[in-house]
């Protein structure tokens, strides 16, 4: 079937095709040009969640996302819904009837966020703080809202649940607009050939970086090749003892496959807001190549592998290898980010600690992912993996080496943390100094020791909610 060239979708069960708008244009400035104002520009970076949707795809999932930085063409074969599509649901009655509005500008994308989510879905406080952790109230009324959400989910979850068909599949799009071209795929022999025929190509997946290079600088690319509707790239399965996740499995997804992984499970719940990731993906936060993107850290602490795919073959490399510079990877042209492959005991051995000035949907200053090996009381291996502390996701190779070998103890552990000056010199910028991300950095190495020898001790604080429901 050939490629659509119009963009089709379904917006509050009214079917829209667009043929002329240029394919930078964002789901927001759609919206809200034909009169749907309910969705609000706060940050218009996915930050502030004021622009939350829903979106239904075929698979049915129902999804919260930040229209202010989702490309119009990623509508393609979905189906949206906006505030002003909700119609006599709890959580509308809830909110009002709990004063849990209080300027409202923040409102709309609160009721969507919390509209999206399917029956049955936990519902208890710690995961509706998770659930809106990616929506901002300057107004302070979480405490009203937070009750509005836990009334709303029990009337939701107590009545039968309307039959709703899922969109088609979207099919394949070739959108030109502009002079601006847009090609989404839907196979993976589709995407290498458009990739390897567009070289300078903007790769697009799930637009949570690209969005804000487009809303934030202007970005106006003569070509975006998308990975969104790859089907080859969206699956996770074990094959023996490791995991192998598709590029374009969503970081949300991801995040329940690893939930009970505890390592790193707790740095996938505080990874962005829901709607971030609802729309990012594990190979889009590799392929982008950021200094503080918090997956590759961990992933590489893990013993990760990157399998990168081409039109003439594969080939894979340690995923360190991947990232040479700031701004520059190991990727030839022609090749995309296809997979990476986790061995399940790195995964399992892992310990993540991620520091900034917010606990929830906060760019981190330092993250320090370990995975250490221990026969008895000696270090036989360990994996040191930094991010915010170099121009790209770094080893820490001094200080594994004077953990290597070495008997686990405080000693030890502070001669790691020495070495670290050896690995690192971070610059300073606008969320930290470099004499803070080294001491910072170095502490996690001593909270680590004392995470794996003595658990009974306090090392974390705790977010507001948590305490209020009386965990430590």
């Amino acid at each position: 079937m050939p490629a659509s060239t119009a963009i089709a979708f379904t917006l509050n069960g009214a079917a829209h095709t667009v043929c002329d708008l240029a394919p930078t244009t964002t789901l927001l400035e759609y919206l809200r040009g034909r009169g749907l104002t309910g969705t609000k520009e706060g940050c218009a970076e996915g930050d502030c969640g004021s622009c939350t949707v829903a979106v239904r795809d075929s698979s049915g999932t129902m999804r919260a996302i930040n229209a202010c930085i989702m490309l119009l063409p990623m509508a393609h074969g979905t189906a949206i819904t906006t505030v002003e599509g909700v119609e006599n649901h709890p959580i509308q009655r809830q909110m009002a009837d709990r004063h849990a509005s209080q300027c409202g500008f923040c409102t709309p994308g609160f009721v969507m966020s919390l509209w999206a989510r399917q029956p049955g879905e936990p519902a208890d406080r710690q995961a509706t703080t998770d659930r809106l952790a990616g929506n901002l109230c300057r107004c302070t009324g979480y405490g009203p809202i937070l009750d509005a959400a836990e009334a709303a989910a029990a009337e939701v979850d107590g009545r039968p649940v309307p039959a709703s068909p899922p969109p088609p599949a979207p099919g394949a799009l070739d959108y030109t607009a502009g002079g601006r071209r847009y090609i989404a795929p839907t196979t993976e022999a589709a995407l290498a050939e458009a990739i390897a025929a567009h070289p300078d190509a903007t790769v697009l997946s799930g637009a949570t970086d690209v969005g804000l290079w487009v809303t934030k600088q202007l970005f106006d690319p003569p070509t975006i090749v998308s990975t969104r509707n790859v089907a080859d790239l969206s699956g996770i399965e074990t094959r023996g003892d490791t995991l192998v996740v598709g590029a374009g499995v969503r970081l949300a997804a991801f995040a329940r496959h690893v939930a009970e992984t505890k390592g790193i499970a707790e740095l996938m719940r505080r990874f962005g807001g829901l709607q971030v990731r609802n729309a990012g993906t594990v190979g889009g936060n590799i392929a982008n190549g950021s200094p503080i993107g918090d997956l590759p850290p961990a992933l590489i602490a893990a013993g990760a592998t990157l399998e990168l795919g081409h039109p003439g073959g594969r080939r894979t490399l340690p995923l360190e290898d991947y990232f040479i510079a700031y701004g520059k990877q190991d990727r030839r042209p022609g090749e995309y980010v296809r997979a990476v492959h986790v061995p399940l005991p790195g995964l399992a051995r892992l310990a993540c600690h991620k520091v900034s000035k917010r606990f929830d949907s906060d760019i981190t200053a330092v993250l320090g992912c370990f995975a250490l090996t221990l026969e008895g009381d000696t270090v036989v291996d360990a994996r040191l993996a930094f991010g915010g502390m170099a121009a790209t996701p770094k080893r820490a190779r001094a200080a594994e080496a004077a953990l290597t070998g070495a008997p686990y103890t405080a000693e030890t552990v502070a001669r790691a943390a020495a070495a670290l000056g050896d690995d690192f010199a971070p610059l300073s910028d606008q969320r930290a100094s470099a004499a803070y991300r080294l001491a910072v950095a170095r502490n996690l190495l001593t909270r680590d020791f004392l995470e794996r020898t003595a658990p009974g001790v306090a090392t974390r604080l705790a977010r507001a909610a948590d305490v209020l429901e009386g965990e430590p």
